[in-house]
């Protein structure tokens, strides 16, 4: 699908990941297009899976969450059930906001929000090294966020 974007779609694309708040109005006009086409192209990126949805960017800060942490996880196996019990228990915890399964030393590499650091090692002690086969946990800590805002690049 990819190879099937146009310019239009692409310009699209930017714009609404700049602002998803965009009306379908301020979007054509961005675009040089009328609404109807606007709408039925944002509609067929949605539906095409291009677009898988929008939401609000939060400030961790701004809700109490003074320390993010990058926590790698070392499994004690490899076995698919222990990972996929893993992965869905991982799922269940809100202060987990992403993670990856990864290649390297360690298999998964988990992006933590904490109030300070006495929560996190108190989260680290009695929520992460409590899952399913978790062999080894390593930390580093951010001490701030030079690119905040995810945006995935679009080719022009």
């Amino acid at each position: 699908m990819p190879n099937a974007l146009d310019r239009t779609d692409k310009a699209l694309l930017c714009a609404l990941q700049g602002n998803a708040r965009l009306t379908v109005a301020e979007l054509a006009e961005s675009v040089s297009l009328t609404t109807s086409p606007c709408w039925r192209r944002v509609k067929m990126l949605e539906e095409s899976g291009i677009i898988t949805g929008y939401q609000a960017v939060l400030s961790p800060k701004e809700l109490g969450y003074g320390v993010t942490a990058f926590v790698s996880i070392m499994m004690a196996s490899h076995s698919q059930e222990l990972a996929r019990s893993f992965e869905q228990r991982l799922l269940e915890i809100p202060e987990i906001v992403a993670c990856h399964n990864v290649s390297g030393r360690y298999d998964f590499l988990l992006e933590v929000v904490a109030r300070d650091l006495e929560s996190f090692g108190e989260f680290a002690r009695e929520v992460l090294q409590t899952l399913p086969a978790v062999k080894e946990i390593y930390s580093s800590f951010s001490y701030k966020s030079v690119k905040p805002r995810r945006e995935v690049p679009v080719e022009g």
